[in-house]
This record gives structure tokens, sequence and C-alpha cells, in this order.
């Protein structure tokens, strides 16, 4: 019996395990007030090249438009570079990177249209969901945390004007003239 030979490729793409969400909250950035995943990133999770990630998505390119996918300036590469810890430019990728928004990574399941894909997208999209859960608890907090401040400057600025009141006062008191005889 023949036995198939397989690529180290292939052979990544079908061992490949699907992320964890603690693990997929790492790669995703914020830029341009999105939160973005890196083709580089989302290359390694689907167990393709990036190079291959990148000709599917433009021979689909109808189906990204500029709000799910769009290629970083040099100065955003460079400020993602420093956040990330990518310690330089040289024998890396020769164009600029494109990163993908929740929408894109979603239609990405269109385009790469196997197995692993669809479960690492779907992990994908839970970990968008978990993001969005935390940012909306942190802003309840926020609110919270504004309301309690509110509450307490209220009470304070009363102990306030009672400490200022006391300090008028003895103030007057020093200022009142001695009775009696003077040394």
């Amino acid at each position: 019996m023949a036995t198939r030979k397989t690529t180290p490729k292939a052979a990544v793409a079908a061992n490949a395990t699907v992320p964890q969400a603690q693990q997929l909250a790492k790669l995703v950035h914020a830029v341009r007030h999105e939160k973005v995943l890196i083709d580089t990133d989302l290359a390694q999770l689907y167990g393709v090249e990036t190079g291959a990630l990148n000709r599917a998505v433009k021979r689909n390119a109808s189906r990204f438009p500029a709000d799910f996918m769009f290629q970083l300036s040099t100065q955003e590469w460079d400020d993602l570079r420093c956040q990330i810890g990518i310690s330089s430019a040289h024998g890396g990728r020769r164009a600029l990177p494109y990163v993908f928004t929740e929408q894109g990574v979603a239609m990405l399941s269109s385009v790469l249209n196997s197995p692993h894909a669809v479960q690492v997208n779907i992990a994908i999209m839970r970990t968008f969901v978990q993001l969005r859960r935390l940012m909306d608890s942190n802003r309840d907090l926020a609110r919270r945390i504004d309301a309690l401040e509110a509450r307490y400057d209220e009470q304070f600025s009363n102990v306030f004007d009672a400490i200022k009141q006391l300090i008028t006062d003895d103030k007057q008191r020093k200022a009142k003239p001695r009775i009696g005889f003077l040394d």
C-alpha cells in the first residue's frame, strides 16, 4: 500500500488546533479606531502562507470593502511593530501588511473554505464578542465610578465647606484685639 506524502504545510494545517480566546485576544490590535487582526497572524492561524491568504482575498476583492480590510500605512506599521515587539523590518515582508476587521475575518470564512478555517473563524468571532462585552462592562464601570465621584464630591464639598468655615472662624478669633494689659 502506497503512502501519500504530505508537505510540511499540509501537515501543519491538518494537525493545527483551534486557538483559545486568550491566545486570539493577544493578536487583536487597535488601528484607526478599529479592532483588527494582521494578515500574517491570520495566515498562521489558518495554516496557510500569508501570500496565499492575500491572493485569495484579492481574487475576491468585491467581498472586502475598506471597512472589512485595509492596508496599513508606513507610520501605522512602524507604530504597530513597536507595540507588538517586532524589532526590525529587515528580512521580512516586502509590502505593507493588510489588516482585517471583525467583518473582514467573518468574510474570510467564505474565501478560505476548509473545515479548519471555519473552526478558526468561529473562535475568532467568539473572541471579538468577548472583547466587545469586556469593553461594554468597562464603560459601565466607568459610568458607575463617575456617579460615585459626583455623589462623594458633593459630600466632600460639604466637609470642605465646614473646614473652610472653621479656618475663617479661627482667623477671626486671632484678629480680635486682646483685652487687658499688654506686655
